[in-house]
């Protein structure tokens, strides 16, 4: 149960109801806060819709955060938005081998982006052997986009966990197909 009540629009006053066009409890438990929320959402927007990062790589990005963190509601939130922006099956199962040090089919490219994630989780920073690869194939404009990314998604699954945010019945399948390690 979350620590915070999740409000619906109806909560809300008129010029802050449009931070619940997409309903889920995240945004529901963020609207305690509109100003926070509508902050939240614009740099989550940027991200989304706006960066010139490849949208594979993003969401392998946030995938290989929300493994990490073992958060269940950003892992299984984005392997569904992850299929929808060309995240297979697969790929998820190579995120998880990558992780484990096994051997994937993933490029090199992918797999950059992965340890970058890793890195940055787990030390708080890229190495500058993983920070040089992805800059020469990404360049300046984009690597600051997958570090924002990388960087705003480690806040975001800290928030989830604090507030204690639920997983919506809808993306719960997700968790029983990709389960999360123990």
């Amino acid at each position: 149960m979350a620590r915070v009540p999740y409000l619906e629009s109806s909560d809300l006053a008129p010029e802050d109801q449009d931070l619940l066009k997409r309903p889920i409890w995240l945004f529901k438990a963020l609207v305690n806060s509109p100003q926070a929320a509508r902050a939240f959402s614009g740099l989550g927007s940027y991200i989304r819709y706006g960066s010139k990062l490849d949208p594979r790589l993003r969401e392998l990005a946030i995938l290989q955060v929300g493994w990490l963190a073992r958060s269940p509601y950003e892992w299984s939130h984005h392997v569904k938005i992850g299929h929808d922006f060309g995240v297979s099956d697969d790929d998820i199962h190579a995120l998880i081998d990558d992780t484990a040090g096994k051997p994937t089919h993933l490029d090199e490219l992918t797999k950059a982006v992965l340890r970058g994630a890793r890195e940055m989780t787990a030390d708080g920073a890229m190495a500058e052997t993983t920070f040089a690869a992805l800059r020469a194939e990404l360049g300046n404009e984009q690597v600051v986009d997958l570090t924002l990314t990388i960087g705003f998604y480690n806040a975001v699954v800290r928030v989830l966990a604090t507030l204690q945010i639920d997983v919506e019945p809808d993306y719960r399948p997700y968790l029983e197909q990709f389960p999360l390690p123990a």
